[in-house]
């Protein structure tokens, strides 16, 4: 299985967001080897944008899937690199 795909998505109004993203994560858990997320945060402040940062594994067409299904989402846009 080729591990050396990352995913970048941008993720807008991560509060309203973040159920049907987190569904659609888990959808394609099994494919997904690292995720970091980052979202500007100090004592007093909470963006409510983030962007996360996934290793994909898998097959070109199952990670095409995964990010044309992270694209589908509101709020959410996702590019991809092959770095196999």
């Amino acid at each position: 299985m080729n591990c050396y795909y990352i995913i970048g998505l941008r993720v807008d109004h991560r509060h309203a967001n973040a159920l049907n993203l987190q569904k659609t994560l888990t959808e394609f858990g099994c494919n997904i080897k690292l995720r970091v997320g980052l979202h500007e945060t100090n004592e007093e402040y909470c963006s409510d944008d983030g962007v996360i940062m996934l290793q994909a594994c898998g097959d070109r067409d199952t990670i095409e899937k995964m990010v044309s299904a992270f694209n589908a989402l509101e709020g959410v846009s996702a590019k991809w690199m092959d770095l196999n």
